[in-house]
């Protein structure tokens, strides 16, 4: 948690192999309070744990952000789900190695965004060479249709 840099890259889930890989599955729930100019307030509940997120805008090929992250009690996270504007991400995250240290977090998304799998790494710097699973498919890193915030308003079925 506190604030820290995060550069990841994104892509499209082919199938459903990765869930064989699957060290850890998570329940999350999440919404945003607050969106401008790049910077985004989220509030989201994962595994029964509430987490209050600040992102700011992200640089020109969107893999770079920072961020800042916070616990917070679950009731409190519940409460603010009442300040979020439009819908609500709900989502299973799978998590699988990646190899060096560093993970997959596959999403498989549900209610209108149900049919959207992505998966993210996390990489200490944008050019950072990684493993790529058989079932990883078109990256889209840097595409804002594929941002949580994006699909609160436009959700993967209306596409």
């Amino acid at each position: 948690m506190g604030m820290h840099i995060e550069t990841e890259r994104k892509f499209l889930v082919e199938g459903e192999a990765f869930k064989r890989e699957a060290v850890e599955v998570h329940r999350l729930r999440q919404g945003y309070i607050a969106r401008e100019n790049g910077n985004t307030v989220r509030v989201r509940i994962a595994d029964g744990t509430g987490i209050l997120t600040v992102k700011g805008p992200g640089d020109a090929g969107g893999f770079s952000r920072k961020e800042w992250e916070i616990r917070i009690p679950a009731e409190d996270a519940e409460a603010l789900f009442a300040l979020c504007r439009d819908g609500r991400i709900e989502k299973s995250r799978y998590v699988i190695p990646a190899g060096g240290g560093r993970k997959w977090e596959v999403d498989v998304f549900e209610g209108d965004n149900e049919g959207l799998v992505l998966a993210e790494i996390e990489l200490g710097a944008m050019d950072e060479a990684f493993d790529r699973p058989a079932w990883l498919g078109r990256e889209v890193t840097g595409d804002p249709r594929y941002y949580n915030a994006s699909l609160v308003r436009r959700p993967f079925k209306s596409w």
